[in-house]
C-alpha cells in the first residue's frame, strides 16, 4: 500500500542555502515526532544553476523520495518552471512577491502565495539570506506544523553566530508563519506533531558511514576531493582533533591510497574515500595492497561516468570495475550498504574484514545514499555491537618468544600469515610490489610464485560465510522477486509495499565474496527481476557468473537520478505484463 505522505520542495540557485534549509526543516519535522526523508539535487557549480531539496514527511519510516509535491517553495521563477508539473492537485507555491509568475506556468488547481520574502528578511532579520527561514515558516503555517521545533533547530544551528542572528531568524520565521494564515484554512494537507515526541536521528549516509568507520577504529584517512566521496574526508577532518584521527588532504588520488596503505602496514586502521574517477587512479595501488596483503579500506561513493561524467548525480556503474580492478588475481571484499543503518554497520565491519583476511575491503555507496537524509531510531546505530577483530596480529610477547626468523608472508594452512607491526627487533621484514618469498624478498621462482598465489587466494576460504547474506523483504512466496543491491534498497522496499503482497525484495549488501546462501535463495524465487541504477545490469551479470542463474527481466535506470518507488512499480507492470 502506498504510504500517505506530504512532500515539500525548496528550489533556487546554487549558493542560496537550499540544503541547509531543507535539512534543518527535516530535523524540525523529526523533532516533532514525524518521519522524514530528504535529498538535495544540485549541479556541479558553486553559483548559479538550478538546485533544490526535496523533503518527504510521513507518520511511518520512509526510505526514498517521491515527486508528488504538495508545497513548492520557489526562491526563483526557474523553480516554478521546472517543478509545476510535479505538483498534486490542491498544492501550493510559496514565492517571492517581487517575482511575477507567467500565466503559462499557472494552474487552476494550485494555490499561489506571494510573500515579500527578500524584503521582509532584510527588514526584520537584517539579511536577505533569511528569506529561506521565512519561506520555511510559511510552509509550516500552511501545514499547521508547530514552529517550536523549527525554533529549536534555529537555536542549535545559529548559536555560534550570536544572539542577534538567532533572534533575527526567529522573528523572520514567525512572520512567515503569519503570512500563511490567510490561506491555511483552505489548504488540504496538514502535518500534525506527536505528543511527547520520541528522540530520533535525521542523518545522511555520509554521516552514518563516517560514524561507523570511526567506531570501527579508523584513525588515518587520506584523500583528494571528489564528489560525492570527499564529504567523508571532510567529516573526518572536522572531527580529527576530537578523536585522534590523522586526516590528510593530499595532492592526488595516487598519493591518497599509497599513504593509506603505508599507514595500514604500520598497524593503523586506514581508509581512502573517493568516487569512481578517483578510484580509477587508485587501481595500480589496489594491486599493491593485494600483494602487500595490506588491510586498507576503500570507500567509493559512485557517480555517473565515464570520465568526469556527472559529478553530483547518482549511479551504480562501478560494481564490476571494483570487483576486477588491478591486474592479476588477489582476494578482496566488496560491500554495498543499502541504508543509513547498513552504512554504519558495514562501516566498522569493513575494517574487521580487512584485518582478519589481510586484504583490501571496498565499500560501494553512491550519491543518493551518501547525500540522502533519513529518520532512524538512535539504537539503529548500535555502538555496543561494534567489535575489533584484528586477526593474526603478533604482539610484543609473541615476538619475544619467536625462536625462528619472522616470515611476514608465511605459507600457512589458512593462507593468513602472522602480521607484525614494524619496530620490534624480531619483526624485521620487507615487502615489494614484485612477487616475493615468505620473508618478503623478491622471488621469481615458479614454485614460490604458485605457493604465494595459492596462499593469497586460500585466505578467502569460507569468507563467503562471514559476509552478510542477501536480505529478504516481503512475502516469501511472492510471484515476483525484485533483486537489487546497494542504494536501490529504499525505493525497492517501498515498491514492495505498494504492490500489496505481489512481490518481495532480495537485497545484496555483499558482492564479493558472493554470499554462500545466495544461490539457494535465488533458485526459490518464482520470477526474478533485477533493479539497478546502471545500463548493463551488473548485478544480473554477477549472479549469472557466480551461480549460473539468469534473471527473468531487468528494470534499469541511468539518467543520474535515483529510483522512485512509482517508477519501479510502473516498469514492473511493463516487464511482467500484469
Amino acid at each position: 500500500m502506498k504510504p500517505n505522505t506530504i512532500t515539500v520542495r525548496i528550489g533556487g540557485e546554487a549558493g542560496m542555502g537550499l540544503e541547509s534549509s531543507g535539512a534543518g526543516f527535516g530535523k524540525a519535522i523529526v523533532r516533532g515526532g514525524l518521519y522524514a526523508y530528504g535529498l538535495p539535487d544540485f549541479y556541479s557549480r558553486i553559483r548559479g544553476g538550478h538546485n533544490f531539496f526535496t523533503l518527504r514527511i510521513g507518520n511511518e519510516p520512509l526510505y526514498a523520495i517521491e515527486d508528488d509535491v504538495h508545497i513548492l517553495i520557489a526562491l526563483d521563477i526557474e523553480t516554478v518552471r521546472r517543478h509545476t508539473s510535479d505538483l498534486v492537485s490542491g498544492a501550493a507555491i510559496v514565492y517571492d512577491s517581487k517575482d511575477e509568475i507567467p500565466d503559462e506556468l499557472r494552474r487552476d488547481d494550485v494555490t499561489y502565495l506571494p510573500v515579500a520574502m527578500t524584503q521582509l528578511a532584510k527588514e526584520i532579520g537584517g539579511n536577505e539570506i533569511m528569506r529561506n527561514t521565512l519561506a520555511i515558516g510559511t510552509a509550516s503555517g500552511l501545514l499547521g506544523f508547530d514552529t517550536q521545533y523549527i525554533e529549536s533547530v534555529i537555536r542549535d544551528n545559529f548559536a555560534g553566530k550570536g544572539g542577534a542572528v538567532v533572534d533575527g531568524n526567529l522573528q523572520v520565521l514567525a512572520r512567515g508563519w503569519e503570512a500563511a494564515q490567510l490561506f491555511a484554512g483552505d489548504f488540504p494537507f496538514r502535518v500534525n506533531t506527536v505528543p511527547d515526541p520520541p528522540q530520533r536521528l535525521f542523518i545522511n549516509g555520509t554521516e552514518a558511514f563516517s560514524l561507523g568507520a570511526l567506531a570501527g577504529g579508523c584513525r588515518f584517512i587520506s584523500g583528494y576531493p571528489m564528489t560525492p566521496g570527499s564529504p567523508v574526508l571532510v567529516w573526518f577532518a572536522q572531527h580529527a582533533a576530537q578523536y585522534g584521527v590523522v586526516a590528510k588532504h593530499v595532492e592526488d588520488e595516487i598519493s591518497a591510497i599509497n599513504m593509506a596503505i603505508g599507514a595500514s602496514l604500520m598497524g593503523v586502521r586506514s581508509m581512502v574515500p573517493t568516487s569512481g574517477g578517483g578510484y580509477a587512479l587508485m587501481v595500480e595501488a589496489t594491486g599493491l595492497a593485494g600483494i602487500y596483503e595490506a588491510p586498507v579500506v576503500i570507500y567509493n561513493a559512485q557517480r555517473p561516468g565515464p570520465a568526469t561524467g556527472m559529478p553530483t548525480r547518482t549511479e551504480q556503474g562501478d560494481m564490476l570495475f571494483m570487483l576486477f580492478a588491478a591486474q592479476g588475481e588477489f582476494p578482496r571484499f566488496l560491500l554495498a550498504p543499502g541504508s543509513v543503518e547498513s552504512l554504519f554497520h558495514l562501516g566498522w565491519q569493513a575494517f574487521n574484514l580487512a584485518e582478519l583476511y589481510q586484504t583490501p575491503a571496498m565499500v560501494l555507496s553512491d550519491q543518493f545514499l551518501a547525500d540522502g537524509f533519513r529518520t532512524i531510531e538512535p539504537e539503529a546505530l548500535d555502538f555496543d555491537a561494534v567489535t575489533f577483530e584484528r586477526g593474526v596480529l603478533l604482539n610484543d610477547a609473541d615476538l619475544d618468544a619467536l625462536t625462528e626468523p619472522y616470515l611476514r608472508f608465511k605459507d600457512t594452512a589458512s593462507g593468513i600469515s602472522p602480521r607484525a607491526i614494524p619496530g620490534h627487533p624480531n619483526a624485521i621484514w620487507n615487502t615489494s610490489s614484485d612477487e616475493h618469498s615468505e620473508k618478503g624478498a623478491i622471488d621469481e621462482d615458479p614454485t614460490n610464485r604458485t605457493h604465494q598465489v595459492n596462499k593469497r587466494m586460500r585466505k578467502m576460504t569460507g569468507a563467503d560465510g562471514v559476509v552478510p547474506e542477501p536480505s529478504v523483504y516481503g512475502p516469501e512466496n511472492a510471484d515476483v522477486s525484485l533483486i537489487c543491491w546497494g542504494s536501490t534498497y529504499g525505493p525497492t522496499r517501498e515498491a514492495v509495499d505498494w504492490l500489496d503482497g505481489k512481490a518481495n525484495m532480495i537485497h545484496f549488501s555483499a558482492l564479493e565474496p558472493f554470499p554462500a546462501g545466495a544461490a539457494a535463495l535465488l533458485k526459490k524465487a518464482k520470477k526474478r527481476i533485477a533493479v539497478e541504477l546502471n545500463a548493463t545490469g551488473q548485478l544480473a551479470s554477477l549472479i549469472r557468473m557466480r551461480t549460473g542463474i539468469e534473471v527473468d527481466g531487468s528494470i534499469l535506470k541511468y539518467d543520474g537520478r535515483p529510483f522512485r518507488a512509482a517508477t519501479i512499480v510502473a516498469q514492473l507492470k511493463e516487464v511482467t505484463q500484469w
